[in-house]
């Protein structure tokens, strides 16, 4: 049997909670900074253009941290 290093792959876990710890951090200041309560509007108004904006946030966020992470 090889030599199997661990180490990659807790790295990768670690670097993917410190991602998403993030991503959550940039949502709920981008909450704050909204005079409505996004979550509110979109699940009970059924706004579709705010869950667009707030969904293309989320990839926008998610693909710099992602590139911030990786080098």
């Amino acid at each position: 049997m090889e030599n199997f290093n661990v180490y990659p792959i807790i790295n990768s876990v670690l670097f993917s909670f410190l991602g998403i710890a993030i991503l959550l951090l940039g949502y709920l200041v981008l909450e704050k900074l909204t005079p409505e309560k996004t979550w509110k509007e979109i699940v009970e108004n059924k706004n579709v253009a705010l869950a667009i904006i707030f969904g293309a946030f989320i990839l926008g966020i998610s693909f710099i941290i992602g590139m911030a992470i990786h080098g």
